[in-house]
Formats: structure tokens, sequence, C-alpha cells
């Protein structure tokens, strides 16, 4: 019964990421796509899963334990975080602790997620701003 109920408040919670998404007012500036492109995109990939989650519920669904419940908690809160802080600090320092937080508790040493964290950041970075031209957050070092 938890996965029907999961699918179900999936589907809701995509119901409301695609209203919010249709409310994104568009720009004369804005290229061919569109700002709502990915939103609905999102909206709709979660919306199709927790369809088939509902639909085709496991049998007999294992819950982790409570301290695996906290970790998931635990992530859910660095991006919320992230999402809040992005445009205060900058995608670059934002990302790098996200991703560093992220890998960390994914199972790497605390140096291999430093590493990567800072690699990911400045790698999407490079990627998104410096190739493709796309304008991402700045933060008061100015990247």
């Amino acid at each position: 019964m938890s996965d029907r109920i999961f699918g179900v408040v999936g589907l809701l919670i995509a119901i409301g990421f695609a209203l919010a998404a249709f409310a994104i007012e568009e720009s004369f500036l804005s290229d061919a796509v569109g700002p709502k492109a990915f939103p609905l995109i999102i909206a709709t990939v979660l919306g199709l899963s927790s369809i088939v989650i509902a639909l085709k519920p496991d049998p007999e669904p294992e819950w982790p334990a409570l301290p695996r419940l906290a970790e998931v908690l635990a992530a859910v809160v660095v991006m919320i975080l992230y999402a809040e802080l992005l445009p205060e600090i900058g995608f670059v320092i934002a990302t790098a602790f996200a991703a560093t937080y992220l890998t960390w508790r994914l199972g790497s040493g605390l140096i291999a997620s430093v590493v990567t964290g800072i690699g990911t950041s400045l790698g999407i970075y490079v990627i998104f701003h410096m190739v493709l031209g796309l304008s991402l957050a700045r933060g008061p070092l100015g990247f």
C-alpha cells in the first residue's frame, strides 16, 4: 500500500510542478524552446514514473531503516539549501558544496569528495557557461 501512496503523492507533485511551469511568463527575448520546456519534461517523467509505481506496486516493499531515512532527509535538506543559496553565493560555490556533501554521503572519502565536488562544479560551469553561453548564478566572487 505504501508504494501506491508514494505513487499518488509523486503524481500530485508532478501535477503541481507542471502547473508551476505553465505559470512561468515568457520573455520576448526567450529562445525557441522557452523556459517552460525543461520543467515540463521533468514533470512528465515524474508523473509517468509515479503512475507506474502506483499501478504496479512492489508486493513486499522494504522501507529503509531510520538512519537511512535520516540520510535521505539530510540530502533533501542539502538540495533545498542549494536552491536557496544559489543566488547568494553563486553557482560554482553552491554546486561545489552540494556535490561534495552528496558524494561523501554516497561513500567517497572526504578528500575524494572535495575533489569531486570542485571538479563537478567547475566542469559544469565550463560546459554550461563558457561553452554553451548559458547564464548561471553569479556569486560574490563574480562566477
